[in-house]
C-alpha cells in the first residue's frame, strides 16, 4: 500500500459521513437535484440513444431517480431494477419495471420486481445501467454500501465482449479526490450528478 493511500479515510468512515451528508440535504433540494440529475444523464450520448436502461429506486437518501424515471417512461425506454438473486447469492438480476410489473420487497426492505413472475435480462443485453453509490473519485471509482452486488454481477466486464455502459448517479458532495480501490472493483464509464456529468 502506498504512503498515499495510507491516508485516505477507511471505507467505514466514508460511507458513514456521506450518508449524514445526503440526509441532511433539504427536501427542496433533493426536488431539484431529481431534475439536475436528469439533465447530466442526458449529456451521455450512450443515455440519450439506449433502449435498456437498469435504473434504481432511490433508498436511504440516495439521490432521488424518480424524476428520471418517468421522463424515460415517456420517452419509450425499456427500463430495468435490480433484483437480488433468489439462487445466486451475493448476485444481482435485472428485471423489467413499468407501471404495472408484479412488485415485492427484499431483505432490506427495498421495492423489485418479482423475480418469480418476470424474465431476467442479462446485465451484458443492457445498454447503460444507472448505479447508486455512497462515494465517488476523480478516477471513476465507485463506493458502496460494501455488498459487493454489483461488482459481482458485473465481473464479467473485466473480460472481452459485450457490455453495458456503467453510470454512477450521486450527489456533487459525494466526490472525494481518491477512494481506495480495490482488484475486483468495476470501474464506471460516468458519474452523473446533480451539476454535471463526469466522464472517466
Amino acid at each position: 500500500m502506498t504512503a498515499e493511500k495510507t491516508d485516505i479515510p477507511g471505507k467505514v468512515q466514508i460511507r458513514r459521513q456521506m450518508r449524514s451528508a445526503r440526509r441532511n440535504l433539504s427536501r427542496s433540494f433533493r426536488r431539484q437535484a431529481s431534475i439536475g440529475l436528469l439533465r447530466s444523464l442526458d449529456q451521455s450520448p450512450q443515455f440519450r440513444s439506449a433502449r435498456r436502461i437498469a435504473v434504481y429506486l432511490t433508498n436511504d437518501s440516495e439521490i432521488d431517480t424518480s424524476f428520471f424515471i418517468r421522463t424515460l417512461q415517456k420517452r419509450n425506454k425499456t427500463l430495468l431494477l435490480p433484483v437480488l438473486h433468489p439462487l445466486r447469492k451475493g448476485h444481482l438480476s435485472f428485471l423489467p419495471y413499468h407501471s404495472g410489473s408484479p412488485m415485492t420487497t427484499n431483505r432490506f426492505g427495498i421495492a423489485e420486481p418479482d423475480f418469480r413472475r418476470l424474465k431476467a435480462v442479462p446485465a451484458s443485453f443492457i445498454s447503460v445501467i444507472c448505479m447508486p453509490l455512497v462515494a465517488f473519485d476523480e478516477s471513476g471509482n465507485r463506493l458502496g454500501m460494501g455488498g459487493g452486488f454489483y461488482d459481482r454481477t458485473l465481473a464479467f466486464m473485466h473480460r472481452p465482449g459485450q457490455r453495458p455502459s456503467l453510470i454512477g448517479c450521486a450527489y456533487e458532495l459525494q466526490k472525494m479526490p481518491a477512494l481506495p480501490a480495490e482488484p475486483w472493483d468495476i470501474p464506471l464509464n460516468a458519474i452523473a450528478t446533480e451539476q454535471k456529468l463526469h466522464r472517466f
